[in-house]
């Protein structure tokens, strides 16, 4: 590999490994990653945090090694809920009565009286029948799609579904087959294609890298007229979404027209672990068939403990959604008049589309670094090459201030090169 064209690869560029060793990677991975521009890249990414994942905090920077406080546009903390004193002392409270772990599996040891009324509780919530918990988000998606598909049936996905999702799928054995982004003409033409088979479509209600959200109306239809149920993975959407909360379904409306509904507790609930909710008989099946839940530990009972006060905080009443879309709102505002390509985001994920240069992304993304600015660079392959972006989460925890601040840092470290070029 010559220098010249280190720039013109990526990640994508090396998912086969040709070394003649299993345990050794690619010769040419090894050149191209080693290359100090490709390092200076690399280095943005597990930077540690060494305090809370709130919008001012301390981060031991990647690039240079030194601590530095940094307003935080990274975190998922979309509620403030992770760090929540009810939630804080809720957790604190359940580690010295359970312990740190479950210590066992849910089917055989691990299910504590905290899960069966967490479960319990967001069944209700969501309006559902059952809800069963899950190690993780990925997991989550991963075991209710291998329990629910086998071999010679087809997941139909919007082709910009999460990879837990396309994970699922080849765990399950079933086919793959995808639908344009939001366009009901697509989904009916591969539903067609395939309407001898055993169908599920999956759909999220806002998708995590451009913020916009699932057209269920249109896309139900669809389905509908097919007979084939939906899925929806509402992990940057539960807590958020909707006049309760409940997610982009009920912001709809919809709620009694989808099959399965998934969420994380990784976003908006402020800890970890996944949940899927549907009839009880489906999930009854489901918990003898998902692998991610039978051979993973379950949750730990103080993070069970702490979701369950973080979902009592969130539904009590609509004040932490109303901060969230304000500060939304008031991100919007300064960002639109910034002259930059913010996608099509209806959400508190809002992108800033940069395009097709990965160094120019990675230029910008060091130079918001270097002002105070955390907001990591997305790069291809986990974006398309000509839409390289920086990724805003908001949070409600962010003042007027913050947001000020962090703007006239966008200002000038990003749009005005962005303009300029």
């Amino acid at each position: 590999m010559k220098p010249d064209d280190i720039l013109k690869f990526s990640l994508a560029d090396f998912t086969y490994n040709d070394s003649d060793e299993v345990l050794s990677p690619p010769e040419d991975f090894e050149t191209w990653i080693e290359d100090p521009r490709v390092q200076m890249a690399m280095s943005f990414f597990e930077q540690p945090l060494e305090e809370a994942p709130t919008p001012r905090t301390t981060i031991e920077r990647g690039i240079s090694g030194e601590s530095r406080d940094m307003i935080n546009l990274t975190s998922y903390n979309y509620l403030g809920l992770s760090t929540h004193p009810e939630v804080v002392e809720a957790a604190v409270e359940a580690v010295e009565e359970y312990g740190v772990g479950a210590s066992g599996a849910a089917m055989l040891s691990g299910t504590f009286d905290q899960h069966i009324r967490f479960a319990e509780e967001i069944a209700e919530f969501k309006g559902r029948d059952d809800c069963m918990l899950y190690p993780s988000g990925y997991a989550g998606n991963l075991g209710a799609i291998q329990a629910l598909l086998q071999r010679g049936d087809v997941l139909v996905i919007d082709d910009k579904c999460h990879r837990s999702v396309v994970d699922g799928a080849q765990l399950a054995g079933a086919r793959l087959a995808s639908f344009r982004h939001n366009d009901p003409e697509s989904l009916d033409a591969m539903l067609q294609r395939y309407e001898d088979k055993r169908r599920l479509v999956v759909v999220e209600g806002v998708y995590s890298m451009d913020g916009d959200l699932a057209d269920l109306p249109s896309l139900l239809e669809v389905c509908e007229h097919h007979e084939v149920p939906v899925y929806i993975d509402e992990a940057h959407s539960s807590l958020v979404f909707g006049e309760h909360g409940k997610g982009v379904a009920e912001h709809f409306g919809v709620s009694d027209r989808i099959g399965v509904d998934f969420g994380t507790l990784s976003k908006a609930f402020g800890g970890i672990g996944g949940f899927v909710c549907a009839d009880e008989d489906i999930i009854r099946y489901m918990k003898c068939y998902a692998s991610p839940f039978q051979f993973s530990c379950a949750l730990p009972p103080p993070i069970v403990a702490a979701m369950r006060k973080s979902l009592e905080v969130a539904t009590r009443d609509s004040s932490l959604r109303d901060k969230l879309w304000d500060n939304v709102e008031q991100f919007r505002t300064n960002l639109e008049a910034l002259n930059l390509d913010l996608g099509e985001s209806e959400s508190q994920v809002i992108p800033i589309i940069v395009g097709s240069s990965g160094q120019q992304l990675m230029e910008l993304a060091l130079a918001a670094q270097q002002r105070g600015l955390y907001l990591q660079p997305i790069d291809f392959p986990a974006v398309e090459a000509h839409g390289r972006r920086f990724r805003i989460s908001v949070s409600a925890q962010l003042t007027e201030e913050d947001i000020d601040e962090a703007c006239n840092i966008i200002e000038d470290t990003i749009a005005k090169p962005l303009n300029s070029g």
